[in-house]
């Protein structure tokens, strides 16, 4: 079903299929049956065994249509990454590797400002802006949208490395809660909030 995979690509057990699973898939063929049948034990024990059969082949059909979309893809996400020469790393969640693929695919061509920051985008869902310094060939990566550091920034910065032209250096520049903005602020409510949360207040 998954094709030729290499060992600790996929994880055991991940796509174990459910009863829950397969009986919206599974039809019931006695009603496709005269009525006559439909009282022999045995026929029903026969459309039943049938019914299961189809239902693991349509789960299968829905289940492979799946992987040909990267948003819905799970186990197919090995595929995309072969394709766009993406290590596969098993311990990242579906959602994060989903963002990899869309950011190395974003990442393509001449390496634009715009492009860095559909990149970014794409792994954090927030507004950035990229200060460039060409005097001494390097940018900056100022995260505006989002306060604090977003989730998945090893696997941005793991694209940003492999599309930015090797001779550029860069830095990232993070948002936080300034001081003063936090004299607003009773001692109460403040108390009530963690350190990080007062952060990126």
């Amino acid at each position: 079903m998954y094709g030729a995979f290499q060992y600790g690509e996929l994880k055991y057990g991940e796509n174990k299929v459910t009863d829950e699973d397969l009986e919206s898939y599974s039809p019931n063929l006695l009603n496709y049956l005269p009525p006559l049948y439909r009282d022999i034990l045995e026929m029903e024990k026969l459309q039943n065994s049938l019914s299961i059969e189809l239902g693991n082949l349509y789960f299968s059909k829905s289940d492979i249509e799946n992987q040909l979309f990267i948003e819905s893809a799970t186990w197919g996400l090995t595929f995309w990454e072969r394709v766009f020469g993406i290590q596969s790393n098993l311990s990242l969640s579906y959602e994060e590797r989903r963002e990899i693929i869309k950011a190395k695919i974003r990442g393509y061509g001449t390496v634009t400002k715009t492009m860095i920051k559909e990149v970014a985008l794409a792994f954090t869902n927030a507004e950035v802006d990229v200060i460039e310094h060409p005097e001494s060939y390097s940018f900056v990566v100022k995260f505006i949208g989002v306060k604090g550091i977003p989730k998945n920034m090893a696997g941005f910065l793991e694209i940003i490395e492999i599309i930015k032209p090797a001779h550029l250096s860069y830095s990232i520049e993070y948002t936080f809660t300034w001081w003063d903005k936090l004299k607003e602020l009773t001692w109460t409510s403040a108390k009530a909030k963690t350190w990080n949360e007062l952060r990126v207040y």
